[in-house]
């Protein structure tokens, strides 16, 4: 893996919450999902955090702010009871204390990421100065690290995962082509039990990938389950270019394939260009693949659907803490919109995020048929917020995402209209979820809107 570019601005504390329910990211213009950012509905909850942990002043009235400022800081009066114990156990650290000289930032930091580990939310944290930046570098598609996708799975089939161990493994989804990975060693499908010789349950993917994750150099080892057999594979990490886009022909060059494997500042406009190049050579007939694609921008996600859909069609909603939605609808421009040009979408249970607003919107607007196996289920929008003073930041889930027809994935992933089985998926050099959607897109029930007796000549695969 909800999730690069430059990273927003700390909010004054004193600012006024921009309230237009937007999503995930970093630049004030820009979004994304999960992996995923916008700018919007936090600026509340940032405003909120600046104020209880910055100090900002608020102005009360009568002498109840005199009485209380000197106790509760800059605390709003309906919250001073709330956080007094915040404020005793402050003052007791700071002024009591008789271990080593305290910290302040320390603390201050401390208590930004009790705050947001305390929502028990698996993709919002709190990040440090390093982590913050190499968080964002994820989203741009040059990172530093060892170059592999990876996916949380469950291998007993018992229930969700949200932390690692108990069923729930750090999969390879494959290793990047040239990256320091595969230079390794490292081959899809191992299964990551340790790393520098520490054992990753108790993680989340996001804490496991920040292990993982670190200076162009500097070496990662590696405990790897592979087929039963234990094995250590020591990395030296490097700067990775992500490839997102890959693009070829099938079906003797009738079928148009195009991989999107992330959604970075570049991925959607690399799509475009892909499918415009299809339609230029004549293909009424485009496979998107998004297997293993665990998100991104939410813009770059708004982008790809709209080359098949006419502008102005509305592609999902964004729903804020305060239960408002919003709708994102389709831009102008996109090069597949015409009924003809049939479209099938490949995902799987590392599908997850933006590829799942991609999915779910071409879904539920008939314009694609989804091939596959359940796709994992995130329908949050994170936003990334930088702190001020060098004091890192955090990401926080402020949105849920909903498609046209008003569905909430989260947890749940979105149904394959053509379901294959996962142990069908398997055997070298053979892909049958990719041979099933030829044989649909051949038989013309190339989109879902095409009606039930299309979809029953092509029936399902189990």
């Amino acid at each position: 893996m909800d999730e690069d570019a430059p990273p927003a601005k700390p909010r004054p504390s004193q600012a006024t919450p921009d309230n237009d329910g937007a999503t995930t990211v970093v630049p004030p213009t820009r979004s994304a999902v999960g992996r995923s950012g916008r700018r919007t509905a936090t600026s509340r909850l940032a405003l909120a955090v600046a104020v209880v942990l910055g100090g900002g002043a608020l102005f009360l009235s009568g002498f109840a702010l005199g009485a209380l400022r000197s106790s509760t800081p800059g605390t709003a009066a309906d919250e001073q009871a709330v956080f007094q114990p915040f404020w005793d156990t402050y003052r007791a650290v700071t002024e009591d204390y008789a271990g080593e000289p305290v910290d302040r930032k320390k603390l201050v930091d401390g208590a930004i990421k009790g705050l947001i580990s305390a929502l028990d939310d698996p993709f919002s944290t709190y990040l440090t100065p390093d982590e913050y930046r190499q968080s964002l570098q994820g989203l741009s598609g040059r990172f530093e690290g060892i170059g592999a996708r990876v996916e949380m799975r469950r291998v007993d089939d018992q229930g969700d995962c949200a932390r690692l161990g108990d069923g729930c493994a750090l999969v390879v989804v494959e290793p990047i082509a040239g990256a320091p990975a595969e230079k390794a060693g490292v081959r899809a499908g191992d299964v990551i039990s340790a790393i520098d010789g520490t054992t990753v349950d108790g993680l989340t993917t996001d804490e496991a990938l920040k292990r993982i994750r670190g200076p162009k150099g500097t070496t990662v080892r590696l405990g790897i389950d592979r087929a039963g057999t234990p094995l250590e594979i020591a990395i030296v990490r490097d700067v990775v270019v992500e490839p997102e886009v890959e693009a070829k022909t099938l079906a003797d060059g009738s079928v148009g394939y195009i991989r999107l494997a992330g959604f970075s500042d570049r991925a959607a406009a690399d799509f475009g260009a892909a499918v415009g190049a299809d339609i230029a050579a004549g293909r009424k007939r485009i496979v998107v693949d998004l297997r293993g694609n665990p998100g991104g921008y939410v813009t770059d996600a708004q982008k790809v659907i709209s080359q098949f859909v006419p502008a102005g069609t509305t592609l999902f909603f964004q729903q804020t803490a305060d239960g408002r939605r919003t709708a994102t609808t389709a831009l102008d421009g996109g090069a597949a919109t015409a009924d003809e040009v049939r479209v099938v979408v490949l995902i799987d249970g590392g599908s997850a995020s933006a590829s799942e607003i991609v999915a779910g919107s071409l879904q539920d607007l008939g314009r694609a048929t989804l091939v596959g196996s359940t796709s994992y289920g995130k329908g949050t929008i994170q936003v990334w917020q930088q702190l001020a003073d060098d004091n890192g930041g955090f990401r926080l889930t402020v949105a849920r995402w909903l498609t046209p027809k008003g569905r909430w994935i989260h947890k749940v992933g979105l149904s394959p209209d053509v379901p294959i089985a996962s142990s069908a998926i398997s055997g070298a050099g053979t892909d049958p979820v990719l041979e099933r959607a030829l044989e649909i897109l051949a038989a013309g029930a190339g989109s879902a809107g095409a009606g039930p007796d299309a979809l029953a000549l092509v029936g399902t695969f189990q």
